[in-house]
């Protein structure tokens, strides 16, 4: 059979894909991911999505919502374990918060700010 093109991610497979890249000791943004993937404005596709693939070995406990608060309530089981694994990679957690660091929208932005 000749050389077929690869079949599209799909949505879904594209934002879990975002969320394995992030990187140990880091954070990011449930907005963010769905950019990464391509899915601008979907943040909440990106929380249904892990909500269905808890306890997956994926690394859901470095994405947060756009403040860097923990969407958890606080004292929650759910809350409670994502802190301790942000911890664990040596993340600064600081009342169920990590600061984020702005994200540019695009490099024009950056370079182009005004100081």
């Amino acid at each position: 059979m000749p050389n077929q093109p690869a079949p599209e991610l799909s949505a879904a497979d594209r934002i879990l894909a975002a969320i394995r890249a992030v990187p140990r000791g880091q954070v990011a943004g449930y907005g963010v991911i769905a950019r990464r993937a391509g899915l601008p404005g979907r943040a909440r596709l990106v929380a249904r999505l892990l909500a269905e693939h808890s306890g997956t070995g994926l690394p859901w406990h470095r994405i947060l919502r756009s403040d860097g608060r923990i969407a958890f309530p606080p004292g929650s089981e759910g809350f409670l374990e994502q802190t301790q694994r942000l911890g664990a990679e040596g993340v600064d957690l600081r009342n169920g918060r990590v600061q984020i660091p702005r994200v540019e929208d695009s490099l024009d932005t950056e370079i182009w700010r005004p100081d």
